[in-house]
């Protein structure tokens, strides 16, 4: 279970616009239920255990619900069918499957009638999933390991799909496609059949180390997307050329994390609650003693819509994303399908309003009604089942203005005027996805590596002409008058130096790095200038605010004077080079090295690094020798592991001496235009 840290409140939680509760259901359910339904403006659940109850949700909300008697046990897996006129609903239990025609079911009830439904499977073993084809003349039903394809109007087997190697959870129909149907299971694969004939078209390999719970077949991009029982999400191509390759990963517990940070920075800097900022901040930095709770992914759905969002000239800005809902135990996740990353957590815990904290199953509406989607949740603890009416375009609204607010703030981006070289060194992690070509036996390079000397004098490489000692020529004529004044402006710690004042001759603050006499050997800010790193003569490395009133980190382990320290741009990362021929990449959350380049690698002392080319590449120099090093930080691994793949990393990609040239003689090019 969740720890209380893992759930973040902020302002407009508590709005019963953003989510509210329409009904709330008290049954006993069946310990078996693994799947409700919820579409059509009607949510299907099991009432006391063995009878099907479906509820009108367009009616009024004191209506009483549609109940229906046909299963002696447990029902375990409920679905509507695909088209309304009729509207059907498939109810399975242990021993028989039995397809139910509503509108029929509600004209006999009217005429003092017992409805009835038309069993067409029994004694198929325990159901986990049941679904109806598109146009609603099959039923695709999940027991055990085997998926049954059943007629809708009669008892009749017409294909077993035998594979699996744990139970099915889930399967689609794939509606471009005739004939196609996609499961996923237990196993931890995904099969594709063709349920027509029985035939297995496609087995994947085993995706993760659990149990993939969940699936959905998105029509207009031709992808299927499944998740497990451990907050993961993959997405495969279903194009004929693809060959059902695996087009995206993410992981839903990070990308949870990575939303908290950004509401906690904006409430932090619009000055919000700080109740609100303490509890995203326990979230993002786990204290001694919490659970890290898992998020099993229950629900896969459609959610399009367009989002307004109204900016200071009370300009309405229209903004049609595609987005698709994640269902888990503690609440709905609202997911950004060009991106996927997530616009929108709602939280079961943050409204008091509602009765459930933690689902154990839940349902959505695909499509919304009025703005609204409903959703079907039952309780992991208790007998009760909720309908809840969710505004999914109020829940982003309430959740991104404080960070539209907020945030992105002012940066510059500086395009190159001409591509690399296809012979830079720098295009080697450009390319890393791209396979290389195999070397072809027998046939020699019609080019040779040449050093880089120029026989005849060219006019435009600078050759011929007086050298240019000043890159930029500023004009010195202008009057006093038209010089502006520069007031110095306050931005968080930093402060604008005025351009026309003299140089700073007074300190403002003053700090002793060490208790005994220490010489500073050098001092990097960071990008934003924040922070303040220094490089010590005893070994250390220390990180202070920039206005020097508190020591942040302290960063030991080199057994020399730390040459050079250098920030990563999102200043998460230091490399620090020292005297003992050693470069480390300290992370500055965990105060560890992460990297540890060794003596083995550098003859003489290192003078220099600093990260380099987008954090891609670390630039050092060692003696009379520059090196231009590829990395890869990986913090997901243990560190034995992750030790080995840099040690070999590096080694593969070192680079030489005629190569570094070649790219500081292109980057001069580029500096000069």
């Amino acid at each position: 279970m969740e720890s209380e840290g893992d759930s973040c409140s902020w302002g407009r939680s508590e709005d019963p616009e953003v989510v509210r509760e329409k009904r709330l259901f008290k049954s006993r359910l069946p310990e078996c239920l693994v799947q409700v339904a919820c579409g059509h403006q009607h949510c299907a659940f099991p009432l006391n255990r063995n009878e099907l109850c479906v509820w009108n949700t367009a009616g009024s909300p004191a209506a009483q619900p549609l109940c229906l008697s046909g299963h002696q046990h447990a029902i375990s897996a409920l679905s509507f069918g695909s088209k309304i006129n009729p509207l059907l609903v498939c109810s399975a239990s242990h021993e028989r499957v039995i397809v139910w025609n509503l509108d029929e079911c509600t004209t006999k009830l009217r005429d003092g009638l017992t409805p009835q439904g038309i069993i067409i499977g029994t004694l198929l073993r325990l159901v986990l999933h049941v679904r109806f084809s598109p146009d609603d003349q099959q039923v695709a039903v999940c027991a055990g390991n085997r998926i049954y394809m059943l007629s809708a109007k009669n008892e009749a087997i017409l294909v077993k799909l035998n594979g699996h190697l744990a139970p099915v959870t889930a399967a689609e129909f794939c509606t471009w496609e005739k004939n196609m149907l996609i499961s996923v299971s237990e196993d931890r694969s995904f099969k594709v059949w063709d349920y027509s004939t029985g035939l297995l078209m496609y087995q994947s390999g085993i995706l993760t180390a659990f149990p993939l719970l969940s699936l959905l077949i998105d029509e207009e991009k031709r992808q299927i997307i499944t998740g497990c029982a451990e907050g993961q999400l993959w997405i495969f191509s279903l194009s004929s050329d693809h060959n059902y390759r695996c087009v995206a990963h993410t992981d839903l517990k990070k990308e949870r994390e990575k939303f908290y940070n950004k509401i906690w920075k904006s409430e932090e800097e619009l000055g919000g609650r700080e109740n609100a900022s303490e509890l995203c901040k326990t979230n993002s930095m786990k204290p001694e003693g919490s659970v890290e709770a898992s998020l099993p992914v229950l629900l896969i759905e459609h959610c399009d819509y367009s989002v307004c969002f109204h900016s200071e000239e009370n300009i309405c800005c229209a903004q049609n994303r595609s987005y698709f809902w994640i269902g888990t135990s503690t609440g709905l996740l609202l997911i950004n399908l060009a991106n996927l990353e997530l616009e929108a957590f709602l939280c079961y815990k943050d409204y008091s309003g509602l009765s459930i904290r933690f689902a154990r199953l839940c349902s959505l509406m695909k499509k919304a009604v009025n703005g609204k989607v409903l959703c079907l949740i039952t309780s992991m603890f208790e007998d009760i089942i909720a309908v809840l009416e969710v505004n999914p375009a109020l829940l982003v609204t309430s959740q991104q203005s404080g960070i539209l607010k907020s945030g992105n703030e002012g940066s510059l981006s500086v395009i190159a005027r001409c591509p690399l070289l296809p012979t830079s060194p720098l295009c080697k992690n450009l390319n890393k996805n791209k396979k290389c070509p195999s070397k072809t036996h027998g046939v020699k390079s019609t080019v040779k590596d040449q050093p880089l000397v120029f026989h005849n004098k060219i006019k435009s490489s600078g050759y011929t002409a007086a050298p240019q000692m000043a890159m930029f020529s500023p004009n010195t004529k202008l009057k006093k008058n038209n010089v502006s004044k520069c007031k110095t402006s306050f931005k968080g710690k930093n402060k604008e130096y005025p351009l026309e004042s003299s140089p700073p001759i007074n300190h403002e603050a003053e700090t002793s790095v060490s208790f005994q006499p220490t010489r500073i050997c050098c001092v990097q800010y960071s990008g934003d200038g924040n922070y303040l790193a220094c490089g010590l003569a005893n070994k250390t490395v220390l990180i202070f605010n920039s206005d020097l009133t508190n020591t942040r980190h302290v960063f030991a382990g080199h057994d020399g004077a730390v040459n050079s320290v250098g920030w990563s741009h999102d200043k998460k990362w230091i490399v620090s080079a020292s005297d003992d021929r050693t470069v480390r990449v300290w992370s500055v959350c965990k105060n560890e090295p992460a990297l540890i380049l060794g003596k083995e690698m550098f003859q003489r002392a290192v003078g220099f690094a600093q990260f380099y080319f987008m954090d891609t590449f670390i630039l050092l120099c060692c003696g009379a020798e520059f090196h231009l090093l590829s990395f890869h930080l990986d913090a997901a691994k243990d560190d034995l592991r992750r030790g080995s793949d840099m040690l070999q990393m590096f080694s593969s990609f070192s680079v030489k001496w005629k190569q570094i040239t070649f790219v500081f003689i292109y980057f001069q090019s580029i500096i000069y235009v």
